[in-house]
Order: structure tokens, then C-alpha cells, then sequence
């Protein structure tokens, strides 16, 4: 019975989601949901063991925790915490919400879990709220783990999580999913949490690893969710294209002592081909959804211009500029117009690229790129192109101090190591 405690471990990350979608749908109240949810968990470490893993295990977490929201609703304590008008008619109602629960359990459906994923995603929440929020209940990541992946400490992120809930009840945000505008507003606030998650997988913002896998994969299981439970929404098949297509390289990104290792020096060859294949297949659908010209099918593509290329020399670079192009006229940003400037660059040489990245940074302001560490290298390396190698040696240096990624510093010493002995 040793690995009993693996075993249910392994159950609670697959089942725990569904479980706390089942019960929130009748509670209106995702606080409550995990208690009890949690409280199914802890008996099944207290049963399993004497008892034997059951047949079912997914199942028999659903009936304990049907159990005690049952018990919970007889006894009043979760009637107590509803709107006055439950309150007021308690007696008469305990028993009928009661039946009624023990029947809603029983009819789990994935609508539980897309209410859930909205629910956790809700607008009124800070963004890092809505992060920590979907990462534990449709993650089923724990406190530690997500304060972990976030580099922040245990207690901090733990508050967040707190907070998250209780302001969900307090504003008395509904447990469904919502329906015109709205959804479509609530749509977007729901795939941008899953991008961030994703990018914080695919590149650290900080800490000793170049990547976070782990976290790039829940954000991915995540998208694909997402993707069957809203077929016809062109953006979730063009973030999970994107986010497959960027995944696909993740074998390729990092040497075998864990360093960084840029897009035109990786061998393709370690590519995972299947799983470009599924990223294409996502862009298609998104295309013939008429997605096509949307922020996350314009990053998709892009992503699959490096993905047909069999070299970095074959690399549609016009194609890149003219997506980058599109992309910027919906979404102007800084970042992305410092990616239009790397494609310009490449495409057109890199004094078009200077040329495009400083009328780039004077349009955004001083504050705008003034601390992220991409603007100066990026700015070093085209300098570095050009032979002015004095200048190029002082914006990488300056990317090295601002650099917060231990394996992001390391890669820009090498490249200013390899150019001071050029000089």
C-alpha cells in the first residue's frame, strides 16, 4: 500500500477539477466547493489505504464529497453563508436543496468545468489573482507549487488565492458561463490568463532555469480544454496553436547543462514534428472560423513561418514583417513592436532594424522598454551586425544587469564574450 498515496495523488490532479466544478454549480460559491472537495481528499487518504483503491476512484470522491454537501446543507452551514432570501426560507428549503444537490452531483458534465474556468478567469479579479485562481482550482496545482512557479513566497501567493475567493462571493459572481458580449469579453480575460501562464512556462521571467515545462504544459492541457469545450471560438484554436507550435521547440531551447539556446542555433531535427502538426491543425480551424486576422492567429502564424522553414536561412522574413505589421495595428505594443523590429532586421538588414527599433522606442516613450532587458540586447546584437562594436558591447552589458533569468544573463556573457574577442 505504499504507493496508495501516489495513487490518489495521481487521482486528485485529474479528478479534482470536474469534482469542484460538480459541487460549485450547486453551492454558487467555489470557496465552499474546495472545502468540500478537500474534505473528499482527506478521506480518501484516510480509506484508501486500509481499504484498497477503488474500482472507480474518480467516482467515489465525487459520492464523498456529495456526502458531506449534503450533510453540510442539512445542517444549515452553507445556508447560512447564501443570500438573505435562502436565509429566510430555510427550513422549508433545506430538504429540497438538499434532494436537489444529490441529483445535480450525479449529472457532472464539462459545462461544470467551463463555468469553473470562467468563474476562476472573472474580470473583477487582478490578473495575478485570476493566474493563482485557475491554477488551482482547474490546475489543481497547490499553494506551494504555484507559489513556486511564480517565484513569490508561500504565504503571498496563498493570500492571493484567499483574497481571489472572497471576492468572488462578496460581488456574488454567478457560477456560469456566460452568453453574448459578456461571453466574449469573459472569453478574452480567460485565454489572456492561460497566454501568461504559458509564457511564464516557455521563458522565466526570473529564478535559475531558462524554462518552467511544467507550467508551459498546464497552460497547454488548459487550452485544449478550453478548445473542446468552445469549438467555435477561433481564438482558443489559435492560442493553443500558438502555444503548440512554441512548445514544440522546447526540446531544442535547452543544451544539456540546462543553457539557453536561441531560435537560429537550435537543431531542428529535435523539433516534436507531431506536435507541430497539431499546432497547424489548430490554425487552420481557427482560420476557417474566420480568426484568421486576430491577435492570437497572427502570432500562430508567425510561429508557423518559423516551423516551415527547414534552416533559419529559409525563413519567410517578409512574410514575419507583414504579420507583425497586422498584428500591430490591432494590438500596438511595445513588445511587439520590438519583435516587428527584429523581423526587420532579418528581412531587410540590420540598419533597417535599428533603424525600426529606436523610432520604435522614441513612439513608445522612455518608460515603455525601459526596463525590459530584450530592448537592449536586441539593440546590441543588430549594433553588433552593423560593426559598431564599442556601442554593441555596452547595450548587452546593460541587457546583462537588467536580466533577472540566470540562463537569459549567461547567454548574453557568451555573446559578449565571443564579440570582445573580435575585437
Amino acid at each position: 500500500m505504499s504507493d496508495v498515496p501516489k495513487t490518489i495523488e495521481a487521482v486528485w490532479k485529474i479528478e479534482s477539477t470536474r469534482l469542484i466544478a460538480a459541487i460549485a454549480r450547486v453551492t454558487r460559491d467555489v470557496g465552499v466547493a474546495e472545502e468540500l472537495a478537500q474534505d473528499a481528499l482527506v478521506a480518501a487518504l484516510e480509506r484508501w489505504p486500509e481499504e484498497g483503491i477503488p474500482d472507480h476512484p474518480g467516482a467515489w470522491l465525487m459520492t464523498a464529497a456529495k456526502r458531506r454537501a449534503i450533510d453540510s446543507l442539512r445542517r444549515g452551514r452553507m445556508l447560512a453563508q447564501k443570500h438573505e432570501e435562502i436565509t429566510r426560507e430555510l427550513e422549508w428549503q433545506q430538504q429540497r436543496l438538499a434532494d436537489a444537490l444529490e441529483h445535480s452531483l450525479d449529472q457532472v458534465i464539462d459545462d461544470d468545468v467551463l463555468r469553473l474556468i470562467f468563474t476562476a478567469s472573472h474580470p473583477v479579479l487582478a490578473v495575478e489573482g485570476r493566474i493563482a485562481l485557475t491554477l488551482r482550482l482547474i490546475g489543481g496545482l497547490t499553494t506551494p507549487e504555484i507559489a513556486r512557479a511564480f517565484l513569490v513566497p508561500e504565504k503571498t501567493m496563498g493570500q492571493r488565492i484567499f483574497r481571489a475567493k472572497k471576492t468572488l462571493s462578496e460581488v456574488h459572481v454567478p457560477f456560469e458561463t456566460p452568453r453574448g458580449d459578456e461571453l466574449r469579453g469573459r472569453v478574452d480575460s480567460v485565454l489572456l490568463v492561460v497566454y501568461l501562464i504559458f509564457n511564464e512556462g516557455y521563458t522565466a521571467t526570473s529564478g535559475d532555469e531558462w524554462m518552467r515545462t511544467a507550467l508551459a504544459e498546464e497552460a497547454l492541457r488548459l487550452g485544449r480544454m478550453l478548445q473542446q469545450l468552445l469549438p467555435g471560438e477561433s481564438e482558443v484554436h489559435a492560442l493553443v496553436a500558438l502555444m503548440e507550435l512554441q512548445a514544440s521547440r522546447n526540446a531544442a531551447r535547452r543544451g544539456k547543462n540546462g543553457e539557453a539556446i536561441l531560435l537560429p542555433d537550435q537543431d531542428r531535427s529535435m523539433w516534436d514534428h507531431a506536435q507541430i502538426q497539431r499546432g497547424m491543425t489548430a490554425l487552420e480551424q481557427a482560420q476557417t472560423l474566420g480568426g484568421g486576422s486576430k491577435p492570437y492567429a497572427l502570432q500562430a502564424a508567425i510561429a508557423a513561418c518559423h516551423m516551415r522553414a527547414r534552416t533559419a536561412e529559409e525563413t519567410e522574413w517578409d512574410r514575419i514583417v507583414l504579420l507583425y505589421d497586422a498584428l500591430l495595428e490591432i494590438t500596438p505594443s511595445p513588445i511587439v513592436a520590438l519583435n516587428r523590429a527584429v523581423a526587420v532586421g532579418m528581412a531587410q538588414g540590420p540598419a533597417a532594424g535599428l533603424e525600426t527599433l529606436d523610432a520604435a522606442a522614441a513612439l513608445a516613450g522612455d518608460s515603455a522598454l525601459a526596463g525590459y532587458h530584450l530592448f537592449p540586447s536586441v539593440r546590441g546584437d543588430l549594433l553588433m551586425k552593423m560593426g559598431r562594436l564599442a556601442e554593441a558591447g555596452e547595450e548587452i552589458q546593460r541587457a546583462i544587469g537588467m536580466a533577472e533569468n540566470l540562463r537569459e544573463k549567461e547567454l548574453l556573457a557568451s555573446r559578449l564574450k565571443r564579440m570582445e574577442k573580435t575585437v
